[in-house]
């Protein structure tokens, strides 16, 4: 019987700033962390290049990204799905 492997893939969550790329974004992915001195939490922001083999996704929407296999030289994610689109007026 063969062993199924699973990896851990890690996922995020983020804006896309950037579409213009050919099948490629830019996410940024904020998180909170705690100052080591003052102990306030502190944003910190990547830029990350996701996989977008369509096209569809851009510029204000909320996407969540995958961590995936290595599609080019900055590229390790890939985009999961979309989150939220912002209502056009």
């Amino acid at each position: 019987m063969a062993e199924e492997r699973t990896t851990a893939q890690r996922e995020r969550q983020g804006l896309v700033v950037s579409d213009k790329m050919d099948k490629t974004i830019v996410v940024q992915v904020e998180r909170l962390v705690p100052h080591p001195v003052y102990k306030k939490y502190v944003k910190r922001r990547n830029r990350i290049k996701a996989h977008d083999e369509r096209n569809e996704y851009q510029i204000g929407d909320r996407v969540e990204i995958i961590e995936s296999r290595p599609v080019s030289k900055d590229k390790r994610w890939r985009v999961n799905k979309l989150i939220d689109r912002p209502v056009v007026r």
